[in-house]
């Protein structure tokens, strides 16, 4: 388990990855997720003005924010926070599939799968808290995909540098 102070993270280096859509396929083979929905998904940004273009991965999921704008926006308290290990949770039985999550969130995650509610990526911890990786991560052949447990300021920066990046090759 985690301290309080320190919370889960799934790093990105896009110095390592090859574009092989290898987290996304092995994270909808592992959910068996039907089309449509991506709980992982490798963006290619665009930066710069043609003919000076240049372009750079991303692979996005769930990044259980610090202080996650979706479960603030839960008008059911379907998402929760979980104080023990950072991870940001739906309850499908609250969940009503209103998408005011959708709206919120920053980076565009959450989806509403098959059954109308709410589906995001849960960074496939087991719940006794074993030590396995998630397919995403594990499948990766460039290793640009960690699993890691930081403190929760390096967690912040890394949201908002996330978020700038974005914003900027988009």
């Amino acid at each position: 388990m985690a301290s309080s102070d320190r919370e889960y993270i799934i790093t990105f280096d896009p110095g390592k990855c090859t574009q092989c859509h290898g987290c996304e396929i092995a994270c909808k083979a592992w959910r068996e997720l039907p089309h449509g929905i991506q709980l992982r998904r490798v963006l290619n940004l665009w930066h710069g003005e043609y003919p000076r273009t240049t372009s750079s991965s991303v692979a996005l999921a769930c990044l259980h924010c610090v202080d996650p704008a979706c479960a603030a926006a839960c008008p059911e308290e379907a998402i929760a926070k979980h104080a023990e290990n950072g991870l940001v949770t739906v309850d499908g039985d609250l969940c009503t599939g209103c998408e005011l999550c959708t709206q919120a969130c920053p980076f565009g995650i959450p989806r509403i799968g098959a059954d109308g509610t709410m589906v995001k990526c849960d960074l496939c911890r087991p719940a006794d808290g074993g030590d396995s990786l998630p397919p995403c991560v594990d499948t990766c052949p460039g290793r640009a995909l960690v699993l890691c447990e930081i403190p929760r300021q390096e967690k912040q920066a890394h949201q908002q540098k996330l978020l700038a990046l974005l914003k900027s090759g988009m």
